[in-house]
């Protein structure tokens, strides 16, 4: 059976690189070993497919954290607009949400999966799923198939490799394709967790599990002198802390080795100082002295997190405000806009939302997405040592990068 080209892994590198060669009239076989197509893809954006960002390319660059520049070429011919219009030409109408993330106007990720299956079998794709890729058959720095469990070989000239990281490994992706690349010479980047919940070392964090603030800043130094921040909502864990702030900290400090016992100070009302504070706290006191000091809290946080905060600070929910001290008001209001935390390091790679790493983008021509050491060999998407913040941008890359393979083979 030959193929003129092989694609390994059905994720938005991978269907996309299918569509893009099918379109140039090649013979495509697309394989994942997974029983459906996009799994990874069905979970993002909280099952509503955060598909892409309508920024500009050069913000899109800017928001990737690692080797941004590489992907000029990419991003240039197959943008954002391009995949934007592509989806909707194609029946999928497609909304623009708040820091410029694009969603299905339907809010489910499903009717954009089962818009890229109705393309590929229009394009006349072999899709083959629950199938396994074992090995990369090469001659002379070439490639000439691939060989499927039981033995089977598939000849070929091409193959895309598509398999994506390390994270979610039970949606299939367990690094297969960093074996196929360093069993052939390529350098693969340490693969570390990106945009991951934050494991942190206070014990009482415990007590606000479940809390979630809207709107907070992340702030920590870095290496001792960089100052590095972010905003947004958080959730606090058993564990530490979570949600889109926290994750895209997370991305931040993953740059830098030092990423446990890391100082970071989140300011839990970033709109107001401490000056403001004070004085509303000061205003409220001589106005409603009778009130209890958890009934100015309420104003700005949920009831349970001004308990549980009042009870970390070792401070009476049933005080009056008239009651209340100097010292106990500035203890408050040094809480809420620099809560310190002590990081102790990331979850497990298996909950990162992307990886960090991969392979080296110094081994992969950034015009065609083709290996350096072996003619015929294409990666695209995750698999890459390129990551972004949240926000769509990754899955852009994705489809971006899956393109240019797809098209240049």
């Amino acid at each position: 059976m030959d193929k003129t080209v092989v694609i390994i892994g059905a994720g938005p590198a991978g269907i996309m690189a299918a569509i893009s060669a099918s379109e140039k009239n090649k013979d495509v076989l697309l394989i994942d070993k997974n029983n459906v197509i996009g799994k990874k893809l069905s979970i993002t954006g909280g099952g509503r497919c955060n598909i892409t960002n309508n920024c500009s390319i050069n913000e899109m660059i800017q928001r990737t954290l690692n080797n941004g520049k590489f992907l000029y070429n990419s991003l240039n011919m197959f943008s954002n607009i391009d995949l934007i219009n592509f989806i909707e030409t194609n029946g999928c109408k497609l909304k623009v949400e708040d820091k410029g993330k694009v969603f299905p106007v339907s809010n489910n990720s499903r009717d954009v999966i089962d818009l890229l299956l109705k393309i590929l079998k229009r394009n006349n794709v072999d899709l083959k799923t629950n199938c396994e890729v074992q090995e990369l058959l090469i001659y002379k720095n070439k490639i000439k198939g691939v060989r499927l469990s039981h033995n089977k070989i598939i000849e070929t000239d091409a193959v895309v490799v598509t398999t994506g990281g390390l994270s979610y490994p039970h949606l299939g992706s367990t690094g297969d394709g960093y074996k196929f690349a360093k069993k052939l010479g390529h350098n693969i980047i340490r693969p570390k967790p990106s945009l991951v919940p934050i494991n942190i070392k206070e014990k009482w964090i415990k007590d606000l599990m479940g809390i979630s603030l809207k709107e907070i800043k992340i702030t920590s130094k870095v290496s001792n002198k960089k100052k590095i921040f972010t905003e947004g909502d958080i959730i606090f864990t058993h564990y530490g802390i979570s949600g889109p702030a926290a994750l895209e900290f997370s991305a931040y400090i993953n740059q830098y080795d030092k990423i446990n016992n890391q100082k970071i100070q989140l300011d839990l009302l970033p709109n107001y100082t401490i000056e403001e504070l004070n004085h509303i706290f000061q205003n409220e006191s001589r106005k409603n002295g009778n009130k209890l000091i958890k009934s100015i809290l309420i104003k700005f946080f949920p009831k349970n997190f001004c308990i549980k905060l009042l009870n970390i600070l070792s401070i009476n929910q049933d005080l009056k405000l008239a009651e209340l001290s100097k010292k106990h008001r500035n203890k408050v209001i040094s809480a809420i806009k620099n809560l310190t935390l002590t990081t102790e390091g990331f979850r497990s790679i298996k909950e990162a939302t992307i990886t960090s790493g991969g392979i080296s983008t110094k081994e992969i021509d950034s015009k065609t997405m083709e290996s350096k050491l072996i003619k015929g060999l294409y990666f695209a998407g995750e698999i890459i040592d390129i990551d972004a913040l949240t926000g769509g941008y990754n899955l852009q890359i994705a489809f971006s990068t899956g393109y240019v393979a797809g098209y240049n083979i």
